[in-house]
């Protein structure tokens, strides 16, 4: 069995596109076993020679707050979830300023996260806003619900380099998006020029083998930017609060198989929230949140749950990663102000 799995992770290093049972062998690796340390070792190894050694800081700023109608069982927004009862829409001057604080501090790239009601020529002015002022060709990335084509060509249209989006765990049952929703909104996205980042999440200990599977071969489809994978932040009172969370020592090894099962065309590898094993294990991508956050229960994350660029900087520090220093390599698209 320790001969099979370094053939599998030996195979995945020299390039070749790994396959269901190949991923499903790396997957069920016992954990602190010395084929999970090798699999960390090279996840890392690829995560490195795929970005250059440079590890990137990407800030996102909440746009707004409030009961959301797609009721997402892990979302703090979540109509069900009842803990922000009310609408609420941060001022212009609290965005731009987050955002200037952000691109300032040094992150890569500078992400816009609206709620899924959130009006979008509203969401359109403020990215123009934003855009215009940042100092910067950091680029700016849409976190936003599911869009058309038409809306893809506005957004990109308004300064937009691309988009952050995922086909979630649990699609379908635990959210009120269906599965094929999030698909076509990738390909309205890629058809528009807009880059796409996408993630293996949110990961909880209740979701199989199979269907971490299923997102890895969704995400890497995609063809994003970046891949990776993030695990659920419980939500007080939720539906999947009594399931718990999973380690962040196993988050780590979902993260090298997600690496592994990538392509390297694909140079960005993230993990949620920012952790030191993560970032051992391969995540060259980290993320410092203000304003909302769909993983906290207080409406200023900057306050709570969430990191500033400059303690991601440590963490990564503390991994052994050089910082980028300038706009993401991740989103190559061109701005144009």
């Amino acid at each position: 069995m320790k001969n099979r799995i370094k053939e599998i992770i030996e195979d995945a290093y020299n390039g070749k596109l790994l396959m269901e049972q190949e991923i499903r062998e790396l997957l069920e690796i016992d954990l602190c076993s010395e084929e999970f340390f090798s699999l960390l070792y090279m996840g890392r190894k690829v995560s490195e020679e795929v970005c250059a050694g440079r590890a990137e800081i990407h800030g996102q700023v909440g746009v707004n707050s409030g009961p959301c109608h797609c009721d997402c069982a892990f979302c703090s927004f979540g109509a069900s979830n009842k803990i922000f009862n009310k609408q609420r829409v941060e001022s212009l001057e609290f965005i731009m300023k987050q955002s200037l604080d952000l691109e300032q501090s040094g992150a890569n790239a500078i992400y816009l996260m609206a709620t899924a009601r959130f009006n979008f020529q509203q969401y359109l002015e403020i990215g123009k806003h934003v855009r215009r002022e940042l100092r910067t060709d950091v680029p700016l990335i849409a976190n936003i619900s599911d869009f058309t084509y038409e809306e893809a060509v506005s957004l990109r249209n308004a300064g937009f380099t691309g988009i952050y989006h995922a086909a979630r765990m649990g699609e379908g049952m635990v959210t009120r998006i269906e599965l094929s929703t999030r698909l076509v909104t990738f390909e309205a996205a890629g058809k528009a020029g807009l880059s796409l980042g996408t993630c293996v999440e949110p990961l909880g200990p209740e979701h199989n083998v199979e269907e971490i599977i299923e997102k890895i071969f969704i995400a890497r489809e995609a063809k994003p930017v970046y891949s990776g994978a993030a695990r659920r932040i419980t939500i007080p009172g939720s539906s999947l609060s009594d399931n718990g969370m999973v380690s962040e020592t196993r988050m780590s090894h979902i993260l090298a198989v997600v690496r592994l099962a990538t392509p390297r065309e694909v140079p960005g590898n993230c993990t949620h929230e920012p952790n030191v094993i993560g970032a051992v294990a391969g995540a060259n991508l980290l993320w410092a949140e203000a304003g909302s956050n769909p993983r906290d229960i207080v409406s200023n994350t900057e306050n709570n749950r969430g990191f500033d660029v400059g303690k991601c900087r440590e963490i990564l520090v503390d991994a052994g990663w050089q910082v980028l220093d300038g706009p993401s390599k991740f989103f190559k698209a061109i701005i144009e102000k």
